[in-house]
């Protein structure tokens, strides 16, 4: 079974919607396939993760990251400077899409830095 497949069927909720020709995600979080947050107060580690599990996610869903449109990054933090780590991390690897940066009080699970949620176009 795909690790994507095995990480999203312990979520309580859908990890990709798809409507007229888009792919909504929900946020990627950094958990590996036992669905634990993975490196704990890394955040330039939980972005890597969590882009990885946002490509899984996409690859899912019929697309990938040359169809991105737009994404939206939460960093769990009130640092102007882990943001910046956080988007180098990110955006190393995701270009330049569109993209919202933002510091949060917190994300869902504990030890948890950073969440990508993403709308993409459905390869054709």
């Amino acid at each position: 079974m795909p690790f994507a497949i095995m990480l999203w069927n312990r979520a309580p909720y859908e990890y990709s919607r798809s409507a007229d020709g888009l792919v909504f995600t929900a946020g990627a979080c950094p958990l590996d396939a036992a669905g634990n947050v993975v490196a704990p107060g890394d955040i330039e580690a939980q972005a890597r993760k969590a882009t990885d599990n946002l490509v899984a996610a996409l690859a899912d869903a019929g697309t990938n990251l040359d169809s991105l449109l737009k994404t939206t990054i939460y960093v769990a933090t009130d640092s102007r400077a882990d943001l910046v780590l956080a988007w180098q991390a990110i955006s190393s690897r995701l270009g330049r899409t569109p993209s919202t940066l933002l510091g949060v009080v917190c994300l869902g699970y504990p030890d948890q830095l950073v969440e990508i949620e993403a709308v993409a176009s459905v390869n054709q």
